[in-house]
């Protein structure tokens, strides 16, 4: 996986070669019958993919003849179209074809160019960007140095004009300064993993655009550099693209792209069945073999960037202790809740730093199911005959329910503790995860955390560092690791400490650390296209079959 200065490989150029490996890859997982699972978290509502096959289409693709059309109906909608307006993936996928950033990524997470065609560290520190030659707006104003300013600017700090919730997305980001067709951009000390951040995030706006425009405008319309322009925006419900002609890295093959939403998987897989659209999210286990076994569609999985754990509070008893944390661990038996719940779509995991992505450590290996080995821990932790209560949500993960339940039924088996589950909204157990005061969150809950920079830091900064955001875990010496990381030039030794961090982690057991997920998706035979590891989808990729 390229690291800080990549490869500065035209981005056309490597999906050709990334769609063929993909394809290799991912040919073990397709067939096993697996899960997908879950589905729909929530919300929309529309069950729709009404518009979907082009049939009220009004501009030239209702004729029918050689028009390429596209619906890809996920389990969500989007919160709007202000691109950086958003911290959810599925508002992601949505605004993320009409917006770029200055760097992109590969199916497989590696870095590519985007607007910037080269970048390069600096001496002391700071990054610099050189944009390409003629980049255009969908409105056909020029793309300009200030503006990538004005857009890094805009997500960093509250004076320039909204709080974003990407504000932490960038770095501790200084300062942001132009120059002839570039941009450099500054940190409060050093930034090892700058590149890999900006490969994730920053989308870039046109400044004029959004300084004449209001929220509510800018959340409805749209004015980016992606592959697609917005053609119809209908909230909650649809949003339809239009290929924009004068992409940078070459207009689409798709005439138009139409992407919806249904919070039940199972009527995403009948829409795809009845040739109702051609990409969905999410198909639970029980529709795998339906659709293999259909002569319409077939399942293309890939093991995605987001891990899947039960996460601990290490202030509130039993969990602050940490025989009992290592007892639960032993208590899970991980390995049969990914053949006998995900069938066989999931990779199991000991630390928080999964297996491709930096300050990985091959060492480490998964708590044993050892049921004894738990009785005998929770004895020692003095909490035995303690009765606890795991939170789960409804629909988020994949099979994210079931997999609570299994998890929670092998806990309560032992002799020594009693589990039970509670099962929650989404929306509503999310408050509770990011609530500002750990005091405010659940003790015990299993939740989900996509890490798209493919960092280790970008999972155990944020979830267990003594000031992460949505930490549940207070600890000097990781504190101190964490730090070391941050601070440190060398690659290598930065992934010798995160190394480190994860060995300790895995020990600490905070979580009862459980499996990567697999992103499992139906796919008409009608088009070839290849998922990518960060969730992200890309239609602008897609080939007619």
């Amino acid at each position: 996986m390229p690291t800080d200065n990549d490869t500065h490989v035209d981005r056309r150029t490597v999906l050709k070669y990334a769609g063929t490996a993909g394809a290799v890859g991912l040919a073990g997982c397709s067939g096993n019958g697996g899960d997908g699972g879950d589905g729909s978290d929530g919300g929309d509502g529309s069950d729709g993919m009404d518009g979907g096959d082009g049939s009220d289409g009004e501009d030239g693709s209702d004729g029918g003849d050689d028009a390429f059309e596209v619906g890809v109906t996920m389990g969500q909608m989007d919160s709007g179209l202000d691109p950086q307006d958003h911290a959810e993936t599925n508002t992601e996928i949505i605004v993320g074809q009409l917006y770029d950033g200055l760097l992109d990524r590969d199916k497989e997470g590696g870095i590519i160019a985007g607007l910037a065609e080269d970048w390069e560290r600096n001496d002391d520190g700071s990054v610099r960007f050189m944009l390409r030659d003629g980049l255009t707006f969908h409105n056909g104003d020029e793309v300009t140095p200030e503006d990538v300013r004005y857009s890094i600017r805009r997500i960093v700090f509250e004076d320039v004009g909204f709080a974003s919730p990407q504000s932490n997305d960038l770095g501790s980001v200084s300062e942001v300064t132009t120059g002839d067709g570039e941009v450099t951009v500054s940190f409060e000390g050093y930034n090892p993993i700058a590149f890999q951040l900006f490969a994730t995030n920053g989308p870039v706006v046109q400044q004029s655009w959004v300084e004449e425009n209001g929220s509510d405008y800018i959340n409805r319309n749209a004015n980016g550099t992606g592959p697609f322009r917005l053609s119809e925006y209908d909230s909650g419900n649809e949003v339809v693209y239009e290929p924009n002609e004068e992409y940078w890295d070459g207009a689409p093959e798709v005439d138009e792209l139409t992407m919806s939403a249904s919070s039940e998987s199972s009527t995403r897989v009948n829409q795809l069945l009845a040739e109702e659209t051609d990409i969905v999210t999410n198909v639970p286990p029980n529709e795998v073999s339906r659709v293999n076994d259909s002569d319409v569609a077939t399942i293309n999985s890939v093991a995605s960037a987001r891990i899947i754990f039960l996460q601990m509070r290490y202030d509130v008893e039993p969990f602050s202790s940490q025989q009992f944390r290592q007892a639960l661990n032993h208590a899970v038996d991980v390995e049969s809740i990914i053949e006998n719940v995900l069938n066989g779509f999931g990779n199991i995991t000991a630390q928080p730093t999964l297996d491709g992505h930096v300050g990985y450590n091959p060492d480490i290996d998964p708590y044993p199911y050892d049921p004894d080995e738990a009785e005998r821990l929770v004895e020692e932790s003095g909490h035995a005959g303690v009765e606890i209560t795991l939170e789960t949500p409804i629909g988020r993960y994949l099979r994210d329910v079931d997999i609570a339940q299994a998890a929670a039924n092998q806990i309560n088996s032992l002799s020594n503790v009693t589990c039970e589950v509670e099962q929650r909204e989404f929306s509503s157990l999310v408050q509770d995860v990011t609530a500002p005061d750990i005091e405010d969150r659940p003790h015990f809950n299993l939740l989900g955390w996509g890490n798209g920079e493919f960092d280790g830091s970008q999972t155990l900064t944020p979830l267990l560092s003594s000031s992460g955001a949505l930490t549940v875990l207070e600890n000097d010496e990781l504190d101190g690791l964490l730090e070391d990381a941050e601070a440190t030039e060398d690659p290598d030794e930065r992934v010798e400490i995160l190394q480190e961090a994860n060995q300790l982690a895995h020990d600490l057991a905070p979580w009862v650390f459980m499996h990567q997920q697999y992103s499992v998706y139906g796919v008409s035979s009608d088009i070839s296209w290849e998922p990518r590891a960060d969730e992200f989808i890309d239609p602008d990729t897609a080939t007619q079959q």
